[in-house]
């Protein structure tokens, strides 16, 4: 009986070099996994920008509401725009810091759980709407959240 490698669950002993193991022909030290990240963290950067831009014009939106309530509107757009800005750093940064690791692993797979709650949050509210930029976004997150845990097992 041939036991598991210790820091990779879910995946089975290798019976030689495959192309994800070292010697195998598409390893190279992780590049696999770094370009998943990089470019995970990247659309999900991205989609922070093309989130934060639009702000003052919802707020306006909600001109019949009272300053208060817009106040809240600007913070909850620009909080989620700011938490996309943070996961696109942090898999980024552990990703510059050294791949492949078990860290990072866990790191991309925890990004990519917070990615999938907030596309299912906004598939249940704002996708429900006729904004498109809503309905892509449960999209977007989940392409993205399918990337970094790509690059956690590649």
């Amino acid at each position: 009986m041939v036991a598991a490698r210790p820091g990779r669950l879910f995946r089975p002993p290798p019976s030689g070099p495959s192309a994800l193991e070292p010697g195998g022909a598409a390893h190279h030290d992780g590049v696999v996994s770094q370009v998943l990240a990089y470019v995970g963290a990247s659309v999900v950067a991205l989609w922070g920008v093309a989130h934060a831009l639009p702000t003052g014009r919802v707020v306006a939106g909600f001109a019949d509401t009272s300053a208060d309530n817009r106040l809240v509107v600007a913070q909850e757009w620009v909080a989620e725009a700011v938490t996309m800005w943070f996961v696109a750093a942090l898999v980024i940064g552990v990703t510059v810091i050294g791949r492949p690791n078990e860290t990072a692993d866990w790191v991309y797979r925890a990004s990519a759980v917070l990615l999938v709650v907030l596309g299912a949050l906004t598939a249940a509210t704002g996708a429900r709407t006729p904004v498109v930029f809503f309905k892509i976004c449960p999209v977007v997150m989940v392409v993205c959240a399918g990337l970094l845990l790509g690059a956690s097992w590649a």
